[in-house]
C-alpha cells in the first residue's frame, strides 16, 4: 500500500439542479466512496471539473469533504498559472488537505525547465506532500522522466506521481531510478495491471467510484503474486473502463450518471461538458449489474 492508500477516486464534484455547488451531496458522495473501497480521495481534479470551479467553490469543497471523511484528501489545487497554483496550494493547506495533486500546466506547453520551476514553486507553497500529475493527452506536454527524477531527488515534499502518460515501459524505467519512498500511482485504469506489474503502488481512478472494492482485489492479487486472479478481476473491470470514457461521454459525465443509478445523485456536469447523452443510464445499469449491484 502506498502512503495515500491503494485505491483513490478522483471524486466528481456534485452540482444542484441550478448548477450551483452542492455541498451536502459532496459530503454524501465522499462518505459513499470511502465505504465502497476507496482509501483516499482527490478533490477538484479533472473528473471533479476543476476547470469550471471558482476558487471559493474549490475551498468550500475541500472544507466540506474534510469534515465528512477521515481519509487522506489530495487537493487538485494547481492550474496552468504558477502564481495562482501557489495561492491555491496555500488555501488547500489551510482547509485541512493532506496533499496536493499538481498537474502539468496545460495549454501553455512550457519547456521542461519551466515545468521544473513550476513544481518547485508549488512544493514551496506549503509543507504538504505533492503528487505530480502527468497527463500529456490533456496538457499537451509530457513531464520528462529526467525532470520527474530530479524533482523527486531534490524536493523532499515531492513524493509521488499520478502517471497517465500511457507508457508502462517508461514508468518501469522511472520506478527503477526513483529514490526510496517515491511512489507511482496508475492514472490510467485500463493499464492498472501493467502499472502494477512494474511497481506502481495503486491507482487514482474514475471507475473506482463504483468499482473500488474490485480494484482493491486486483492490486491485492498482484501484491501476492497471484496474476491469475489479477487477470480475472481485470477482465471483469473492462466493461467499466470502456463505459467511463468515450468520444461521446467523458469521465465526469459517466460518473454522474453511474452514481445517480446507484442512488447517490450528484447532478449533471457544467458546460462545456453538459448532460450525458441519451442511453448513458442504460449503459451504466448494465455495467453495474454485471459487477453485482442491484439497480
Amino acid at each position: 500500500m502506498g502512503r495515500f492508500g491503494t485505491v483513490i477516486s478522483a471524486m466528481a464534484t456534485p452540482f444542484a439542479e441550478d448548477g450551483s455547488f452542492d455541498a451536502e451531496a459532496a459530503a454524501a458522495l465522499a462518505k459513499w466512496l470511502v465505504a465502497h473501497g476507496n482509501d483516499a480521495l482527490v478533490l477538484a481534479g479533472t473528473t471533479g471539473e476543476s476547470a469550471v470551479l471558482t476558487d471559493p467553490e474549490r475551498v468550500e469543497l475541500f472544507r466540506v469533504v474534510r469534515e465528512a471523511v477521515d481519509v487522506p484528501l489530495i487537493a487538485g489545487a494547481t492550474t496552468n498559472d504558477t502564481a495562482h497554483s501557489v495561492e491555491m496550494t496555500a488555501a488547500a493547506a489551510e482547509a485541512g488537505m493532506d496533499a496536493i495533486l499538481a498537474v502539468v500546466p496545460y495549454y501553455n506547453k512550457p519547456p521542461q525547465s519551466g515545468l521544473e520551476l513550476h513544481f518547485r514553486a508549488v512544493a514551496a507553497a506549503s509543507d504538504l506532500p505533492v503528487m505530480l500529475y502527468d497527463v500529456p493527452g490533456r496538457t499537451g506536454r509530457k513531464l520528462a522522466t529526467e525532470t520527474t527524477l530530479r524533482l523527486a531527488r531534490e524536493v523532499p515534499t515531492i513524493v509521488a506521481l499520478k502517471d497517465a502518460a500511457g507508457d508502462p515501459a517508461e514508468t518501469a524505467a522511472l520506478i527503477a531510478e526513483a529514490p526510496e519512498g517515491f511512489e507511482v500511482y496508475s492514472g490510467d485504469e485500463p493499464l492498472n495491471l501493467a502499472f502494477a506489474a512494474v511497481g506502481a503502488v495503486g491507482v487514482v481512478g474514475v471507475a473506482t467510484h463504483w468499482s473500488g472494492q474490485q480494484q482493491q482485489e486486483l492490486w491485492a492479487a498482484v501484491a501476492k503474486g497471484d496474476l491469475a486472479t489479477a487477470r480475472e478481476v481485470n477482465a471483469r473491470l473492462l466493461p467499466s473502463f470502456g463505459f467511463m470514457n468515450s468520444d461521446t461521454c467523458v469521465f465526469s459525465q459517466s460518473v454522474k450518471v453511474a452514481m445517480g443509478v446507484l442512488g447517490v445523485p450528484i447532478g449533471e456536469c457544467r458546460l462545456p461538458l453538459g448532460p450525458a447523452p441519451e442511453g448513458t443510464d442504460a449503459a451504466a445499469r448494465k455495467v453495474l449489474v454485471d459487477l453485482g449491484y442491484s439497480v
